[in-house]
């Protein structure tokens, strides 16, 4: 039975001594991170041979570096090693920074040499016994833990283990076209499985902005403590934005499952959400948690065997899904019907292009590269069936109206 490598997560109970003893690692991992930042910077071009004799060397000189554990250092400058040279193959990624202790979570890596789980209880180096809220159990024993804290204080444990992989389910000629939006999330070909705005941060937001005024009143000038109360009403803001976005997390693992358990191709349009985050539709751009959403459905398609198809979001709102033809002015977002002049097909605006995203993969079969290659090559007129305004007939090689029922 072939298997694949996932994390489980599990919520971490530290007592006091045990939380001071992971802040007090972190401490000196965020350290070696730095030096080895350094290095890069002063040109010396450190690989992982020469941060390796730097940490012999600084753990032989500096007693409170030899407290630590030895092995979530060395993971931490393997780690800072992956980060180097990610930066240099990754497009838009760039190189490491310094992590600094007001703007860094902690996060700590152990291999099977660094601890074991006995009795229930994580047990690390150190004499750091943690007890374990066990949701689920573990598939198999872990190679390696990720002991880690969120913005709020809680602790987690991430186990990297292998698990049997699902056996993909036989194609049944199902297919769904996915269009995304702000006032519905996601718009699909089958309206049963239309996901609407719920709003979670918006339900939230009265009680987030009386959190967020107690902050202001109880906030003292730069350079001073704060004190218990505005951090108090800080974490209690915190915790607000992290339920609503839990929510939203719960919401797309749900339907991403039952697209994925229903569908065979799943047609997505590829859509970036990040420029929203500078329009005036960004605080509802965040709450409808579009790329959220979208990592799901993907993930899970590709976990369950189905064929997933990135299509590019250019002229599918534009385009008529029932002949073809592309309109020669943009749609407004006022504009919610789609009206073609050619056929007279009528539509909502996400309906049309759902169903134009789920046209263009069907007739492509391919991946994201050949679609767009398609579209470009469709934009510049280069069928017979294109430039006579049908490149859905199936004289040209494209998708056959009586193969998809979808599509009518």
């Amino acid at each position: 039975m072939p298997t694949e490598t996932v994390r489980y997560a599990y919520r971490l109970r530290p007592g006091r001594l045990a939380e001071a003893a992971l802040l007090a690692e972190w401490g000196r991992c965020r350290w070696l991170w730095n030096e080895a930042v350094h290095q890069q910077k002063t040109r010396r071009n450190p690989t992982m041979c020469k941060l390796s004799k730097l940490l012999t060397q600084a753990r032989a000189g500096k007693a409170w570096l030899r407290e630590g554990s030895q092995v979530a250092q060395q993971q931490t400058l393997r780690t800072y090693m992956a980060a180097l040279s990610s930066s240099f193959t990754v497009k838009g990624r760039g190189r490491p920074k310094v992590k600094k202790l007001k703007r860094t979570l902690p996060s700590l890596e152990y291999t099977t040499h660094g601890f074991r789980i006995k009795a229930g209880r994580l047990r690390l180096p150190g004499k750091v016994s943690i007890p374990v809220v066990w949701s689920r159990e573990l598939p198999s024993d872990p190679t390696s833990v990720r002991v880690y804290q969120d913005n709020l204080g809680h602790w987690y444990a991430s186990f990297v283990v292998k698990r049997e992989t699902l056996t993909p389910a036989p194609a049944d000629g199902s297919a769904i076209g996915i269009d995304w939006g702000v006032k519905t999330t996601a718009t699909t070909t089958d309206t049963r499985f239309d996901l609407p705005h719920l709003g979670h941060r918006k339900r939230c937001a009265a009680e987030r902005a009386k959190a967020q005024r107690r902050m202001a009143r109880r906030r003292r000038p730069r350079g001073v403590t704060p004190s218990r109360g505005y951090l108090r009403a800080k974490r209690q803001a915190a915790r607000i934005e992290k339920k609503a976005a839990r929510q939203n997390t719960h919401d797309a693992r749900q339907w991403a499952t039952s697209v994925v358990q229903q569908h065979h191709l799943i047609a997505v349009e590829d859509f970036k959400p990040k420029f929203l985050a500078k329009s005036r539709m960004a605080r509802k751009a965040a709450d409808a948690a579009i790329g959220a959403c979208k990592r799901e459905l993907i993930y899970r398609g590709k976990r369950a065997g189905r064929k997933v198809v990135l299509v590019p979001p250019a002229y599918t709102t534009m385009t008529c899904s029932e002949c073809g033809a592309r309109a020669k002015q943009r749609l407004g977002l006022g504009i919610r019907v789609f009206d073609c002049a050619a056929c007279g097909y009528t539509a909502d605006r996400d309906v049309n292009a759902a169903r134009t995203i789920l046209a263009t993969a069907e007739r492509v079969r391919a991946s994201a590269d050949d679609i767009r290659h398609s579209i470009a090559s469709s934009r510049d007129g280069g069928s017979d069936a294109v430039r006579a305004g049908n490149p859905l007939d199936p004289s040209s090689g494209a998708v056959n109206r009586t193969s998809t029922p979808a599509l009518r």
